[in-house]
């Protein structure tokens, strides 16, 4: 098998399991020093990449502190840690179903986002678990949404990142999510639900458009309970909020979805009584590089599904 020659580790270590910021300075531009370039290309401000560049703290390749002076050289690249935002701590634990020298499967609670991204940085699944596992090699196969829950899968070494990142490229992870929604006796299921989705860069809400069906979502009935209903979803492609715009298209928003069928204003800080009721329940795969099946299902339960009242409360 060939595997993607990693590249070089950075010159300093992680902070808080974060890893610093590398800014590669570009060809075809003329500026007398890094600093210049920093301070035009950052928005940090000229202060700071001063005090930065005072304290040593944004070093080349080879970990050699960049002073004020340093000419700037199209193609170097330079290092250094951002300033960490507040976060709000989310009060639940990653749960680590499986761990092996290649793979960490992680139970993911929702309101974690999984890698560094925008205000979350320390406060995500791929930051805790390296600092958790005490692996700083920890790097993630692939994403999932920050508001939805469940399996996760994270690579250890990552010269094999490239390999177990190909399975969700390729497709060939089987996939099954869990959902709760309200319950429409009149909704004929199972079924394939097939359309176009778009989502445009800084809008918040993906859209169902006219055109060649890019998205394929399986969706069957599990369970009904008075008002609410439980449903097995399984995507056959991995568009963005595909799971969210198709429940909410069949007219069974999935309970908890902040953005479908209508945009709501964002909840406090701190506000974790309302989870997307969404749940990523199933991964199953062929090992690429051990060559073994793998069947990991998820230990979480949807809180509205155990106790609707509680839910409407909040």
């Amino acid at each position: 098998m060939r595997r993607r020659t990693p590249a070089p580790p950075p010159p300093l270590p992680q902070r808080d399991g974060v890893d610093p910021v590398r800014v590669r300075l570009p060809s075809g531009e003329s500026w007398a020093t890094v600093r210049d370039h920093l301070v035009a290309r950052l928005a940090a401000g000229s202060e700071v990449i001063d005090g930065m560049l005072a304290a040593g703290d944004i070093v080349d390749a080879t970990g050699r502190p960049v002073t004020r002076e340093s000419a700037y050289v199209p193609g170097m690249s330079v290092w250094f840690h951002r300033e960490l935002p507040d976060e709000e701590r989310v009060p639940f634990p990653i749960d680590v179903i499986y761990r092996d020298e290649h793979l960490v499967v992680a139970d993911k609670p929702h309101f974690l986002a999984t890698t560094p991204r925008g205000s979350h940085v320390a406060e995500t699944a791929l930051a805790r678990l390296r600092r958790e596992l005490a692996v700083p090699t920890l790097g993630a196969a692939h994403r999932l949404d920050r508001l939805t829950a469940g399996l996760v899968m994270f690579t250890v070494r990552p010269e094999e990142r490239g390999a177990y990142q190909s399975l969700f490229r390729d497709r060939r992870v089987a996939k099954e999510y869990e959902a709760v929604a309200s319950y429409d006796p009149k909704l004929s299921l199972p079924r394939t639900v097939r359309s176009r989705i778009v989502k445009e860069r800084g809008i918040l809400a993906a859209q169902e458009v006219e055109g060649e069906p890019n998205a394929v979502t399986r969706v069957e009935l599990l369970d009904h309970r008075g008002e609410l209903a439980r449903y097995r979803l399984t995507p056959g492609t991995g568009q963005t909020h595909q799971l969210r715009v198709h429940m909410s298209a069949l007219g069974v928003p999935i309970l908890g979805d902040p953005l479908y069928p209508v945009v709501t204003p964002p909840v406090p800080p701190g506000d974790f009584r309302r989870p997307l009721q969404l749940l990523s329940r199933v991964l199953e795969f062929m090992d690429p590089v051990t060559g073994r099946e793998h069947r990991f299902v998820s230990r979480r339960a949807l809180r509205a599904w155990s106790s609707y009242e509680d839910w409407a409360t909040g």
